[in-house]
């Protein structure tokens, strides 16, 4: 073993290349010196794995380039990450066209530039035409590239924390550029201006430009339409009130100002303009106001309609709390919780729907648990606030579905031989479960864990939730969670999914009267969680009571806030037939 161990520095790419993997990590402190030996670029072997999906290298610190033949070997390449690397100070070769890349993570690194040749692709055609979510946090840039919306023209969520950037190039906000892009984040940088045709971003709902050099905010950003949170802390602008608007007051009030010409906000629209706007916008909102009050009788008794009402924390006496430590940073930094009240589980096959959705959102949006992993839990069985932290396997204790209580590191090692024994009996490659994701912990030295006021922990992401907080038949307060390691908006984006689709199969039980019934062996085979029949948690008079969603804060150990959901900017694309009350 020891000679096979040194003649074959790579074991894992001999491993993924006989097993056909999707899926690889390679990091660990073994990785750095490897890397070294090959040139600080990744081994051209690598390359000859044309069925990888999924790829992460992190965390080696004389990693300064790809290398050679990525584009070309890994074509269905849907995820790179290469965070917390030496990558820099450009890319060289160049890393597209990757054209099924979805999701790439540079954060971390030492790149100061992105020029063409040393950069993510071409601009024509695109480089990354089915870009999704780019992460450049935590480098050293000191410009973009001024044909990054070219090269990534579908391009969803845009992390660029932590740079030196002075300026955003002009052809980002040209119209039609970034038709889809909803997050851009550049807090930390030493941005000095913000040009008004920052409004030809039709799809932005979340901006982050605190901690920069911003005296000014362009009237014109309250032009843009879906735009429902933004963040200038730490930005000293002329306008005094405005500097004081933009650390404590709402985003609709701070657009507010904008929109009727504030004070110094800029070049732009005058007062009478921004006054006619807001005239409109007060009739609009009055319009909904009415709509959701059950003015409209028509739409309050419409059967067809799906109800979900968010509850805000100011309006919840004991909202629940998701605390997070600083180390899962550098594991699996993501997190949104919300808490759902008024599910109805009990007639019928609807647990046996609900668990099935999930293990479907699995597969699709969360793309096999790489991009995202969802846990759900009975709410009555925890307490809290809740810590989402990180902890060494041998430490790390979890009482898992449908198992006794077992460490991490015993729990993956008796996963990793029951898939072993899968392939031998199914004489195939592929295994089912569980055993499906156990790669996306190779090589790490801490697993994320949530706990709850008890220190149990009630979820693994992305293996197991734990048997104390597992969803009965008897279950209608849930739990939801949502964690990531790639972006904060694909938790975003699968909650709103989750949380809408359990809206439509509470409707769809109100309306459909089943006798069949859950088996406990029926519920094992998709998740481990077993029925447990008692009462029904009760629906309105007409059978459509609408599902109550309670926005659930996750805070940094000293309190500060780090997201809520849902917020305003959430379930902002439900379809017409669902109505959300806030």
């Amino acid at each position: 073993m020891a000679a096979a161990a040194v003649s074959d520095p790579w074991p894992e790419l001999e491993l993924a290349e006989r097993e056909r993997r999707r899926e690889l990590l390679l990091t660990g402190p073994g990785l750095e010196e490897r890397v070294r030996a090959a040139g600080g670029r990744l081994p051209p072997r690598l390359f000859t794995l044309p069925l990888l999906h999924y790829l992460e290298v992190s965390g080696c610190g004389s990693l300064r380039a790809p290398g050679p033949g990525l584009a070309q070997g890994l074509p269905q390449l849907h995820s790179l990450v290469l965070r917390r690397n030496a990558l820099g100070p450009g890319l060289s070769p160049e890393l597209g066209p990757l054209l099924a890349l979805r999701v790439l993570d540079l954060s971390g690194n030492a790149l100061e530039a992105l020029p063409p040749g040393q950069g993510l692709g071409p601009a024509e055609p695109p480089g990354l035409p089915q870009l999704q979510s780019l992460n450049l946090s935590g480098n050293r840039l000191r410009e973009l590239p001024a044909d990054l919306a070219r090269c990534a023209p579908r391009l969803q969520s845009l992390n660029l924390t932590g740079n030196c950037l002075d300026a955003f190039p002009a052809a980002l906000f040209s119209p039609g550029a970034l038709p889809l892009l909803s997050e851009l984040a550049a807090a930390d940088n030493c941005l000095r201006e913000l040009s008004p045709d920052i409004a030809h971003l039709a799809s932005l709902k979340t901006l982050d430009l605190s901690n920069n050099q911003l005296s000014e905010i362009p009237a014109e950003l309250a032009d843009c339409p879906k735009l429902k949170e933004v963040n200038f802390r730490g930005n000293k602008l002329r306008d005094k009130r405005l500097e004081k608007m933009v650390s404590g007051c709402q985003t609709k009030s701070i657009l507010e100002y904008l929109r009727v010409g504030g004070r110094g906000c800029g070049r732009g629209k005058g007062r009478a303009e921004g006054a006619e706007k807001e005239d409109g916008g007060k009739k609009r909102r009055e319009r909904k106001q009415r709509r959701e009050s059950g003015e409209g009788e028509e739409e309050a008794t419409d059967a067809a309609r799906l109800l979900l009402r968010v509850l805000h924390v100011s309006e919840n006496p004991s909202p629940l709390t998701v605390r997070v430590s600083p180390e899962v940073r550098d594991v699996r930094p993501y997190i949104v919780g919300a808490v759902v009240r008024g599910m109805d589980l009990r007639p019928g096959n609807a647990l046996k729907r609900f668990l099935t959705s999930q293990t479907r959102l699995h597969e699709d949006l969360c793309g096999k648990r790489t991009a995202a992993t969802i846990a759900t839990h009975d709410l009555r069985a925890l307490r809290g606030p809740l810590l989402y932290a990180t902890r060494p396997p041998q430490d790390l204790k979890i009482v898992p579905l449908g198992r006794k209580e077992a460490k991490a590191k015993e729990l993956v090692r008796q996963l990793q031989l029951e898939a072993e024994e899968q392939r031998k009996q199914k004489k195939r490659q592929s295994v089912s479960g569980l055993h499906r994701y156990l790669h996306l912990l190779d090589g790490k030295e801490n697993y994320p864990c949530l706990m709850d006021a008890d220190g149990d922990v009630i979820s693994f992401p992305p293996i197991t939730n734990s048997e104390k907080t597992k969803i009965k038949k008897t279950t209608s307060d849930l739990f939801l969670e949502v964690t990531s390691a790639t972006s904060l908006q694909i938790c975003k984006d699968v909650m709103d999914t989750l949380i809408l689709k359990m809206a439509e199969m509470n409707k769809y039980t109100s309306e459909n009267k089943e006798e069949g019934s859950l088996s406990d062996t029926e519920a094992d085979a998709i998740s481990g969680q077993l029925s447990d029949p008692q009462v029904n948690p009760g629906a309105g008079k007409d059978g459509q009571s609408p599902l109550v969603v309670e926005q659930v804060r996750v805070v940094d150990l000293e309190g500060s806030l780090k997201v809520v959901y849902p917020s305003k900017a959430d379930l902002a694309a439900a379809p017409p037939h669902v109505t959300v009350l806030r």
